[in-house]
């Protein structure tokens, strides 16, 4: 099987930090899923942020003890990705890599890309610029739904469209879009009896009522509005005639935006007994399964893509009342796993207005996907049907929860779903290896050489035939202490070192004069640019003359 070299920044898989996102645990639950079943004979990861390696094998400790091999590729080493052959990355950013490949030369290794949030303007930047960035047809967008993957080509479409009316057809195939889902470790989520006895007893619930739980981030503009789910289990409590226990389990960025959450969640609901809590630590995150009969997450937001706790929720063998919405209708089955109610919102076309308002900046993306939201509506009688009916038959409880966790780890479980990752990763290699050889080219023109885009600042330019002479009176005793001073010292990014600073103001001691080249040629070739351009740094604080 194929591999490939994971991007890991700790931003895109540590769920121990204070903030807490649906992408952080997908890429922890991915990243033990490929420690666990990737057959592969080692594991090479990109150091991406130069995180400190201590940080960085701590973090894979805590997530799955890797069993094989793991290889650490510095930061600025890319060239190092070409011996995978394949870079994985947890962001659908492929435009922004494929630029940075260019200059190495682009058949080095293939990008494959993963959809999250796909609301954001960042993102719905990024994608049309696949279209306009150098990636090839080797690279790879992972959509992680059907409802996702055609957004996607939706938005490529009108791209596409633009850019041949405007440029005449991109001449080179477009990246490969490929649906494969997010999973789960599903025997992280089994549930138990002993449990079960345990949260209810903390939650003040009686061993034998019916209880509801949600699970998930509490925000109402840019997750989901409790509201919908609140009305539906006040229908159904209604309409049963029997007491429903509600455990709302989640985490809001304060504690005043999470009391004015519960607070107000609860008032559309008084006949419902209502539970929270904090779902942030992990014990709790795995745990809190065991409290429930059902699990309910009606979704109404358009930040959604997959929707990752309706799976987690079938591994813990929950039948799951969910919205016929996103990523949701690859998942629940409707009457087998659970209950999909159905969903309605505008045509397409009626809402330009809040993406020109969006576009421009005049509301936030919080207030963006929230008015969006307030714009899909959902089937209040389904709702109140697939409940009622829940909270009747514990039968059907139990054959549903029993369906919802076969097809966990039949199909939605890491060790179904690394397999079709490390195939990707196959097909893309082996179109890269078929491609014919291409040049690397220098050029990044969104980010070009500050010396070529401001060429027309400066008087004249430094060559290596431009003589450089000690200035007057100039030794390195008192030339340490100034190039030492704040004042000329910062920004020594690829700069000549003090040490090298030295050398060449001994060497040029010896001689009335000497150019450019000549200064460079006393240190080692690797070094002999960042010197040559250093003196520069010289004379800008007067250590030596440039001669006209």
């Amino acid at each position: 099987m194929s591999n490939a070299a994971l991007y890991l920044h700790p931003n895109g898989y540590d769920t121990s930090g204070p903030a807490l996102l649906g992408r952080m645990s997908a890429g922890e639950s991915f990243l033990r899923g490929y420690l666990k079943y990737a057959e592969v004979d080692g594991y090479h990861f990109w150091n991406v942020a130069a995180r400190p390696q201590a940080e960085l094998d701590a973090l894979l400790e805590r997530i799955q003890v890797p069993a094989k091999p793991v290889t650490w590729i510095r930061q600025a080493d890319r060239r190092a990705l070409g011996g995978v052959g394949v870079l994985n990355m947890p962001v659908p950013g492929l435009s922004t890599e494929a630029w940075h490949r260019r200059i190495l030369g682009p058949r080095l290794y293939a990008i494959c890309g993963i959809t999250h949030t796909t609301a954001t303007d960042r993102v719905m930047q990024t994608v049309p610029e696949m279209l306009t960035a150098p990636t090839e047809d080797y690279d790879a967008l992972i959509c992680t739904s059907q409802a996702v993957r055609h957004s996607i080509d939706t938005q490529l479409a009108m791209m596409r469209e633009y850019l041949t009316a405007e440029f005449g057809p991109r001449r080179r195939p477009e990246p490969m879009r490929v649906t494969i889902p997010l999973g789960v470790n599903a025997d992280d989520f089994a549930t138990s009896a002993e449990q079960r006895k345990t949260w209810r007893e903390k939650l003040e619930i009686p061993q034998d009522a019916v209880v509801a739980l949600f699970m998930g981030r509490f925000n109402v503009r840019e997750k989901m509005n409790p509201a919908l789910m609140a009305l539906s289990l006040e229908r159904a409590a209604k309409a049963t005639g029997q007491t429903i226990y509600w455990v709302n389990a989640g985490w809001s960025p304060s504690a005043k935006e999470e009391a004015a959450y519960h607070t107000q969640t609860r008032e559309l609901c008084p006949s419902v007994e209502y539970r929270s809590v904090d779902g942030r630590p992990a014990e709790v995150r795995f745990s809190i399964w065991s409290v429930a009969d059902f699990f309910i997450s009606l979704s109404d937001n358009v930040q959604e893509t997959f929707g990752l706790t309706p799976i987690e929720a079938m591994a813990a063998g929950l039948p799951c009342v969910v919205t016929d919405w996103d990523g949701y209708k690859d998942t629940v089955r409707d009457g087998e796993d659970g209950f999909r109610i159905p969903t309605i919102a505008p045509p397409p076309g009626e809402g330009a207005d809040l993406a020109y308002w969006f576009s421009n900046l005049w509301i936030n993306y919080g207030n963006y996907v929230g008015a969006t939201a307030q714009f899909t509506a959902i089937d209040y009688g389904a709702a109140e049907r697939a409940i009622s009916a829940l909270i009747r038959d514990p039968e059907l409880r139990r054959r549903m929860g029993e369906s919802a966790r076969r097809r966990v780890c039949e199909v939605f479980d890491w060790a179904a779903i690394i397999p079709q990752y490390q195939a990707l990763w196959a097909e893309q290699n082996a179109r890269r290896l078929a491609a014919p050889p291409e040049a690397a080219v220098r050029v990044n023109p969104y980010r070009p050489d500050p010396f070529t885009l401001f060429q027309s600042y400066p008087s004249r330019f430094i060559s290596a035939g431009t003589l450089v002479a000690l200035a007057p009176d100039v030794s390195w005793e008192m030339a340490e202490p100034l190039l030492k001073h704040p004042l000329v010292g910062y920004s020594d990014f690829h700069r000549m070192t003090l040490a090298e600073a030295q050398q060449v103001l001994e060497f040029l001691a010896d001689r009335e004069s000497a150019t450019v080249a000549e200064i460079a040629a006393i240190v080692p070739t690797e070094r002999r640019s960042f010197v040559g351009r250093g003196i520069l740094w010289l004379a800008r604080y007067a250590l030596i003359t440039l001669a006209p």
